[in-house]
């Protein structure tokens, strides 16, 4: 099969077989002429070909239908496509975007970097050395954020998990039915701590931790832990829920204690 991709023809020929899939079986040979950008002549004469070629049949007068072999034709044009725009999109542009890292050490303009991630944010190292590398297109002293660019390689990245620590509503005892120490113990391993709900933020407090956020709790953990970060989400019994339909929404590894 010629690549719809290949010529201006080949593409004419699929954007019209998809016109017809979409208006099957009245088709206005005008409306399509329109859509596409040629003439109604030129429609009528890619009409009678996908016709002789057994793509499209004819009902009756301006009713057309797309064959069994005129579907798999356009999936098999569609997958060509799409194979292109990922090429496009997932290398070409990839390649051609530009983030910012966290410089580790000095950059210069024009240095290649190997790229990771640390404590969940981007860090750039100056060398070629790691998995994934990258071109920096500013200069950087360590510390401050530098431009790259042309990536290539994979980032190392251990997605991190969510343990979610459940406190008691207000009224079936609150932050005092919760000791201190098990919430200390909940967050010890945890390199990110968030709470939601009056009661689970109190019960940090009189644990002496601060949790770094108070909302959209099951978001921020969700984020964090694509980022390779452990956390510990305290959440009310009542927010619990809450928490792990964001979490379940972005795949993210958790598991739900009681205090």
């Amino acid at each position: 099969m010629v690549d719809v991709l290949d010529n201006k023809r080949a593409a004419t020929r699929f954007r019209i077989l998809v016109q017809i899939a979409e208006r099957q079986p009245a088709v206005s040979q005008g409306e399509i002429a329109e859509e596409v950008g040629v003439t109604s002549q030129a429609v009528s004469e890619y009409i009678r070909e996908l016709v002789d070629d057994g793509l499209v049949e004819k009902e009756g007068r301006s009713r057309y239908r797309v064959t069994r072999e005129g579907v798999d034709w356009l999936f098999h044009a569609a997958d060509n496509v799409r194979r292109f725009a990922d090429h496009v999109t997932g290398d070409v542009l990839a390649a051609m975007s530009e983030d910012a890292y966290i410089a580790t050490d000095d950059i210069e303009e024009g240095d290649t970097v190997s790229l990771s991630l640390e404590n969940g944010l981007l860090h750039a190292t100056p060398g070629g050395d790691g998995p994934a590398t990258g071109i920096a297109t500013t200069d950087a002293e360590a510390g401050t954020d530098v431009g790259v660019t042309s990536f290539e390689g994979v980032m190392e990245l251990e997605p991190g998990s969510v343990t979610v620590f459940q406190v008691p509503s207000v009224r079936t005892g609150g932050s005092r039915a919760i000791d201190a120490a098990t919430v200390t113990d909940a967050c010890d391993d945890a390199e990110l701590v968030v709470a939601t709900g009056v009661e689970a933020v109190v019960a940090c407090r009189r644990a002496a931790v601060e949790p770094a956020v108070t909302f959209a709790v099951g978001e921020v953990a969700a984020d964090a832990a694509e980022h390779g970060l452990d956390v510990t989400a305290i959440a009310t019994t009542d927010a619990v829920g809450r928490v792990t339909d964001a979490l379940r929404d972005a795949d993210v590894a958790y598991e739900v204690l009681e205090g």
